[in-house]
């Protein structure tokens, strides 16, 4: 059979056998090409990404078994799109061939390769797909060829969808106003919070067999608040916090960490609960740093719960804690009026402050060493806004000084007070959060919205711990993470990623350069802890003895 080209020689030698492959005596480098070419494709054949070639027209010349699964068959000869069941292009990149193939005309060096292009499909069945579309070197008779990597990302994206969908349930746990939770009675909000926690569980985290349980400060026993599907005899027990005896409720809530059971039958700190159980989940339910109660998940098949489902578990009973927190439901120890208002201060004025930080930062690099009267009053600009947040954070430690909980550490070192933090994350969530989260611990936080802001603020401030998402809208994440320990070279630098799959090698690369800890999203709260209080070393970084004056100076 006469081809023409070696991508039409290796499209018939995918489809059928051959004894022996000819070649004109005029180009004694074809067939040499050809069994690279040939070799090259039994390797990407068992590779468990998906490859395919791809000629100017879009039609797939050859693909491996791994991206032909996606679209149930054979794909030579047919339409990129079409094989794969005309899916929705996400981006970031909406034409990423035809963008391709522009990016290598552009280029004036012919020889080096071009960058890939990359986007993100979604497929049938739901599936999310990235692609990295580069060109490939060919005869200039032989047209343009496009080699398409892909990859399977619909797990990661599903998580944060799913996370994404906890942060809005918890929300709505117990989205009332002021003035409708004070015209509900105790009752009606127990059974509101019920509702929406049994809502929230079936359809979100698929959990038929629920039980929390809220402590009782004055009596010690951790009483039943919420139960679906457990035995009788198991919603009537009576518990305590206590590693022994007390069942994987009691452990749970005397350690403060989650517990995955995996086997009933074979856990001695399992107590009977759901009719017929073979593996459970339970996980603390956690207010300003203390245990308040737990919440356990059950199921009839063994194994059936992952550390997935125990991160998400853990998410939400968060959630479930602060709805309590709200709906006024726990007994003892609620925090004073005017402790909760200098929360809710500092919630509301913590980023605009740090906005102000950033914007002033930015302005005084250009103006040193050209306006020194305009530079100094930008110094006491950015000193004013720390010391409003500082004002803020002390009157709030006065109010109820801070107390590291033992519950969540328990062999753990106690946070270094004052600890300086800048958390570089586009995502406002992530970085109120981290001004809610560290600010009770006493640690200084200031934060950023993007690489040029981090970069900008590491460069005039001074931090001892910088948290810097691995995509930041404006610099690419090794690039960042280099910027930053230049700019920082004191400070300890954690990188956090909701991704599991890294195209760029930024962790790869970072970690080659020195770097100890990585957070990947969404982590637990001990695990935050542990990066903060852990030195590079593996040992536990040293207290920090108390300054005077401001917590970072303006250099």
């Amino acid at each position: 059979m006469p081809v023409e080209t070696i991508a039409d020689a290796l499209e018939v030698l995918g489809k059928e056998r051959f004894d022996a492959v000819l070649s004109s005596p005029s180009n004694p480098t074809l067939l040499e090409s050809a069994r690279r070419l040939l070799t090259a494709q039994q390797i990407l054949a068992t590779v468990p990404e998906g490859v395919a070639l791809v000629d100017f027209d879009l039609k797939i010349r050859w693909a491996n078994p791994a991206f032909q699964s996606w679209c149930g068959g054979d794909t030579t000869g047919r339409g990129f799109y079409e094989a794969l069941g005309s899916p929705d292009v996400l981006g970031p990149e909406y034409c990423p061939f035809h963008t391709a193939l522009a990016v290598r005309d552009s280029q004036h060096d012919c020889s080096a390769a071009a960058p890939p292009v990359t986007t993100c499909l979604v497929c049938r069945g739901n599936r999310f797909i990235d692609l990295h579309v580069t060109t490939l070197e060919r005869p200039p008779s032989s047209g343009p060829m496009l080699l398409v990597l892909a990859r399977d990302v619909t797990h990661t994206v599903v998580q944060r969808q799913k996370l994404d969908a906890l942060h809005e349930a918890g929300r709505a746990l117990a989205a009332l106003a002021p003035e409708q939770l004070a015209d509900m009675s105790a009752p009606e909000r127990i059974e509101l919070l019920k509702s929406n926690i049994r809502r929230f569980t079936r359809d979100l985290l698929h959990y038929n067999v629920i039980e929390i349980r809220v402590l009782d400060r004055q009596t010690g026993k951790l009483e039943l608040l919420i139960q679906e599907g457990m035995a009788p005899e198991a919603a009537n027990r009576e518990l305590i916090p206590a590693p022994e005896g007390n069942g994987l409720t009691g452990y749970v809530a005397a350690i403060g960490k989650g517990y995955l059971c995996t086997d009933t039958q074979l856990d001695p700190l399992y107590l009977p609960g759901a009719p017929g159980a073979r593996s459970s989940l339970t996980v603390p339910l956690i207010h300003q740093d203390q245990v308040i109660g737990t919440f356990n998940v059950e199921s009839q098949e063994p194994n059936h719960f992952t550390e997935d489902d125990l991160q998400f578990a853990e998410i939400f009973s968060y959630e479930i804690a602060a709805a309590l927190h709200t709906l006024d439901l726990l007994s003892a120890e609620k925090s004073s009026t005017a402790t909760q208002s200098i929360e809710a201060v500092n919630r509301e004025v913590a980023l605009p402050v740090d906005e102000i930080l950033a914007d002033a930062a930015s302005v005084l690099e250009r103006y040193i060493g050209h306006e020194p009267e305009i530079a100094d009053k930008l110094r006491k600009i950015l000193a004013a806004a720390r010391s409003i947040k500082q004002s803020i954070q002390k009157v709030g430690e006065d109010l109820a000084p801070l107390r590291p909980p033992t519950t969540l550490q328990p062999r753990g070192p106690v946070m270094p007070k004052g600890l300086r933090v800048l958390v570089a994350d586009d995502d406002e969530r992530v970085r109120r959060a981290a001004h809610g989260l560290l600010g009770r611990w006493g640690c200084v936080v200031e934060t950023a919205r993007d690489g040029k802001e981090a970069l900008t603020m590491a460069r005039l401030g001074s931090y001892d711990v910088i948290l810097a998402d691995i995509r930041l809208p404006d610099v690419p994440g090794y690039e960042a993470y280099c910027k930053l320990r230049t700019a920082q070279p004191q400070a300890r630098m954690i990188l956090m990623t909701s991704y599991g799959y890294d195209p760029s090698h930024t962790l790869v690369k970072a970690r080659q350069d020195g770097l100890q800890y990585v957070l990947f999203k969404p982590f637990r709260v001990d695990q935050l802890l542990n990066a903060l209080t852990f030195a590079s070393d593996g040992k536990p970084a040293p207290s920090k003895p108390e300054k005077q004056g401001t917590a970072s100076e303006v250099k």
